[in-house]
């Protein structure tokens, strides 16, 4: 099984500092729905793990969150794409649970529901937070610049280990960047196309 965990909020949706709280406020970002239906045609199976501390904050309500997700789905679809679930920490953070990130419960959560080992799982999400939870779940690591890395896009020698440990010194070591989903998104069905039988 070829299985892909994704952040949601500022990788396949527009993010706000005031979080998305319904499904008004949820807005895909240019080709994101796109660049998953590719992924899902190249045999990837496509999961999110996402905090959404709205919830324990109170600013929303899990039949928001579920609305919202209904939204995002049904806009999946019409493109022809599929994500398989959902796995979200409702989680503020003084609550100090395992599966807020950069925690790595919710990972460990998609392991065991999937059976899958997670050094086989990529990860690519837009935000430190979500990398460090999936380094230490053992997932192969990609940052996005969009969303909460969007200003680190264009910068003079990111792709140089010791610029980019520099100007994001608590990335995991070995994590891949790209500029947005559809990037990511063609990387990894050009590796599938080298990668031997």
């Amino acid at each position: 099984m070829k299985l892909l965990i994704l952040d949601r909020d500022g990788t396949l949706n527009r993010s706000r500092d005031d979080h998305v709280a319904s499904p008004e406020e949820w807005e895909a970002l240019p080709g994101a729905l796109e660049a998953v239906a590719r992924l899902n045609h190249g045999g990837w199976r496509v999961v999110l793990a996402t905090n959404q501390s709205g919830i324990g904050r109170g600013l929303f309500d899990m039949a928001s969150l579920n609305a919202i997700h209904a939204k995002m789905h049904r806009q999946l679809a019409a493109v022809g794409a599929r994500v398989e679930a959902v796995f979200f920490c409702p989680h503020a953070p003084e609550d100090a649970c395992h599966c807020r990130k950069p925690e790595p419960g919710l990972f460990d959560q998609i392991g065991d529901r999937f059976g899958v080992p997670l050094h086989e799982v990529p990860a690519a999400g837009n935000a430190v937070r979500h990398v460090q939870a999936a380094a230490a779940a053992g997932c192969p690591t990609h940052l996005l610049l969009t969303g909460k890395s969007e200003h680190l896009r264009g910068r003079t020698g990111l792709g140089a280990d010791a610029d980019l440990a520099v100007l994001v010194p608590d990335l995991p070591p070995g994590t891949h960047l790209h500029d947005d989903l559809p990037a990511f998104a063609d990387w990894l069905l050009a590796q599938d196309a080298v990668a031997p039988d």
